[in-house]
């Protein structure tokens, strides 16, 4: 199994090349964006955090002490605004409550993860986003795309859950920051280009894998 993984690992990044993953110019800004990209692409929620952005509302203080209406307003590209609004808000009156980034930053990963899990609306998927791309620890990251390169290439079965998939690459590899990086962000590139819904297997480069 860690053969297979280095190998779709190798064929992945010489092909896309490294991808320095997450788009944010800053770490409060990553949170933001892991939970806006719940069910919805992207280039949503580029939009959504430039209007964030461009309203100086891109802080704990500001989104928490915005009214409803107005946030939803700004998130409004992004998607299920009315749900994200609220989540939002609520993961940002929770931080500011535990002490800011920094202080989950110094925490040990299995108690700020399980501290994140505790927020309304934060999910496995957007908490180890977080903690990998905005705190710098190192847990892997599994999506949708994960999930479909794993079961085309017979590496787990239909049924397989999340931490299943996290344990595969976190057993397979030694705990590292930026390689968990890469390696989530190459396989959304896989994913986007070559195994969508309808796999695109020619010219992709786990094609043989």
């Amino acid at each position: 199994m860690k053969e297979k993984l280095e190998e779709i690992y190798r064929r992945l990044f010489d092909y896309f090349g490294p991808q320095h993953w997450w788009p944010a110019e800053s770490d409060f800004e990553v949170c933001v964006g892991a939970i806006l990209t719940q069910n919805t692409s992207w280039s949503n929620v580029e939009k959504a955090v430039e209007n964030l952005k461009r309203a100086g509302a891109l802080s704990p203080d500001a989104i928490a002490s915005m009214p409803q209406d107005e946030l939803e307003k700004l998130i409004k590209p992004s998607g299920f605004y009315r749900q994200k609004a609220k989540r939002l808000k609520e993961f940002c009156r929770w931080l500011i409550d535990t002490g800011g980034l920094d202080a989950l930053r110094e925490m040990p990963l299995d108690v700020a993860r399980n501290r994140l899990l505790e927020v309304k609306g934060i999910g496995r998927e957007t908490a180890d986003s977080i903690l990998l791309y905005a705190l710098e620890k190192p847990i892997f990251v599994v999506d949708a795309y994960t999930y479909r390169i794993l079961l085309r290439h017979n590496i787990i079965d239909e049924d397989t859950d999340y931490d299943t998939m996290q344990e595969l690459f976190m057993s397979a590899f030694s705990p590292d920051v930026e390689l968990f990086k890469e390696y989530h962000a190459l396989l959304v590139m896989a994913g986007k280009n070559f195994c969508k819904k309808k796999p695109l297997c020619d010219g992709c480069p786990l094609k043989g894998v």
